[in-house]
């Protein structure tokens, strides 16, 4: 399943931070972040609870930039 998030993030390099740690999150199969859309796609694994996942995605992602915000 693909969901797609509205995203606040600063600069280009801060939304490639943000894709590879959503991309390391356990239960996401992959993730693309379009920062001039300031996107997110998510990709979960099957049978994954997705609002689970995001929010462990958004805490992955604040760690690399406090600023940064998913809006779920």
């Amino acid at each position: 399943m693909k969901k797609a998030y509205k995203i606040e993030v600063d600069c280009a390099n801060c939304a490639n931070k943000m894709e590879e740690a959503a991309k390391r999150t356990p239960g996401v199969k992959d993730a693309t972040v379009h920062f001039m859309m300031l996107k997110m796609t998510v990709e979960f694994e099957e049978g994954q609870d997705s609002k689970a996942i995001m929010q462990q995605v958004r805490k992955n992602c604040k760690r690399i930039d406090d600023d940064c915000e998913i809006y779920l």
